[in-house]
């Protein structure tokens, strides 16, 4: 067995204990710090506190007694704390406390952190700034207001002076848009850390933000994170809960680790989405566990204006030993994504109860830069997942969403309007408890789905398989046919893959150019 070192802070750490379990371990371990027994885990990726800066440290991992790895690792420097309440923070619950955690962020120096002790803190929105550390005691709570006239805003397009070029701030679902700014908010910062035990919770509910969510009431509703424009950004450990939309939402930002932290949101909560990285660069998501109201995981890259100006994609997007819940879509891609999704790995996670594992959803209109590329899943387990996989080029968005031209099974000209799906791979995939279809695929007959790859998966349906509509589409009807449906594929490569229970026909294939099957 294999102990890996993650990261730390001169505060924390963060290790990943590799015995072949997915999210969780395959048996509880005993961890000991220095010769002391720090406590017990069951989880594959388990980070530390209250360690001491500039101190080196060896983690021990024991099994009834026997020592089964170890790793070593040095905190960093710190220079000082400062605690929040030394500000005039109250963390009472009641007061407004945003002013004085404001104080604290601007006053704290590099190599120094901003420390939140047990409290309820009451916040509207915290700015970030560059060489930040924060951490969230245990029992420490940011909790927002809901007062929407207590929310900076952020404008959308900002022309510039010589009017040569804009500034874009403010983003809603792919669009510029004016949006209230985050409640844990930076632009253009660099080299962050938020972590620890505690909770930052939006407090949203459906008598405020979730209430006519699709209407914009002054500008568009708080994400609980947002940065725009940032690099080197790290989340360790917090919880994120009760989000206004999007929980988490980095924009054009790179370089960014999300660690082990928790993502809540109610089952019925609408557009709270997990963690959308929008046109992001080398993003590392490792042991976050979801259950929310939306899909887990949305990967974007705008809608046809900022794809086409900007043409930045979501790409070397790594997600691992994450457990998806209770969402609409595990790992969805797009709608949003006109500037193209490049380079995604999805392996060793745990779906469970969600509609969809893989969610790829494009029509034409998202434009020739909306290119999917080198997408793979591997190594997952899959339970109650009512499709497992869903692939599907006419989905229904956007005020046209409905015509002939996104509709139409008919091929139209490929021209700058057109997206594309070149190859992806889906290997050593165990699906249990399925319903409705154990794969959709549905590609544009003018541009086909270059290339898939099923190898050494099995799928098997639940008791009482719901019979549906796999994907949000025109002219795609109820069907008991609960197999592998693919239309419009290139080339399709099938090995070992394994449809069992009562299925009305195991493989529906329709312009499927090559077929390879063992």
């Amino acid at each position: 067995m294999e102990i890996i070192h993650v990261m730390h802070t001169a505060r924390s750490a963060t290790i990943e204990i590799k015995d072949g379990g997915r999210h969780f371990t395959l048996r509880p371990y005993t961890i000991r710090l220095n010769g002391k027994e720090y406590g017990t885990s069951e989880h594959t990726v388990t980070s530390l506190y209250g360690l001491k800066p500039d101190t080196e440290y060896l983690a021990e991992v024991l099994a009834d007694g026997v020592k089964q790895g170890e790793v070593s690792f040095k905190t960093d420097y710190e220079f000082v704390t400062l605690d929040v309440t030394k500000f005039g923070a109250r963390g009472d619950g009641e007061h407004d406390d945003t002013h004085f955690i404001q104080a604290a962020i601007m006053a704290c120096p590099k190599d120094s952190r901003v420390y939140f002790p047990a409290g309820t803190y009451r916040i509207t929105s915290l700015f970030l700034k560059s060489h930040l550390r924060m951490e969230l005691a245990e029992g420490a709570e940011l909790r927002a207001f809901t007062d929407r006239e207590k929310f900076p805003r952020f404008p959308a397009l900002i022309q510039s002076y010589d009017e040569t070029d804009e500034y874009n701030l403010g983003t809603w679902e792919g669009n510029p848009l004016p949006m209230f700014s985050g409640i844990i908010c930076g632009v253009g910062v660099e080299d962050v850390v938020i972590y620890g035990q505690g909770t930052i919770n939006g407090n949203a509910s459906k008598e405020n933000w979730w209430n006519n969510p699709k209407v914009m009431n002054i500008a568009f509703r708080p994400r609980l994170f947002f940065i725009n424009g940032c690099k080197d950004v790290t989340l360790q450990g917090v919880k994120f809960c009760n989000s206004p939309s999007w929980t988490l939402h980095p924009y054009f930002s790179s370089n960014l680790k999300f660690i082990g932290v928790i993502v809540e949101n109610p089952a019925d909560s609408p557009n709270t989405d997990g963690l959308d990285p929008e046109s992001c660069k080398d993003v590392e998501i490792l042991g976050v566990r979801f259950s929310l109201g939306d899909d887990c995981i949305a990967v974007k890259s705008g809608k046809i204006y900022m794809g086409r100006k900007h043409k930045t994609p979501s790409e070397n997007i790594h997600i691992r030993q994450c457990l998806m819940e209770n969402g609409h879509g595990a790992v969805t891609l797009g709608s949003e994504m006109a500037g193209g999704v490049v380079n995604l790995v999805v392996e060793d996670c745990i779906f469970r109860h969600t509609d969809r594992g893989l969610r790829i959803k494009t029509r034409r209109g998202r434009g020739k830069d909306a290119i999917l590329s080198n997408i793979i899943f591997r190594n997952l387990t899959l339970d109650h997942v009512m499709t497992p996989l869903v692939v599907n080029a006419f989905y229904f968005c956007d005020p046209d969403g409905k015509t002939s031209y996104v509709q139409s099974r008919d091929p139209y000209p490929v021209d700058d309007r057109t997206p594309s799906i070149r190859k992806m791979i889906f290997e050593n995939m165990e699906c249990t408890n399925c319903h409705v279809a154990a794969a959709y695929f549905d590609g544009l007959p003018e541009q086909k789905i270059e290339e898939l790859v099923m190898r050494n998966i099995t799928i098997s349906y639940a008791e009482n398989a719901k019979c549906d509509v796999p994907a949000m589409s025109e002219g795609v009807e109820k069907s008991s046919k609960r197999g592998l449906f693919a239309r419009n594929v290139a080339k399709l490569t099938l090995e070992n893959v394994k449809i069992e229970g009562q299925v009305g026909e195991a493989y529906e294939l329709i312009g499927v150019d090559e077929l390879n099957q063992e």
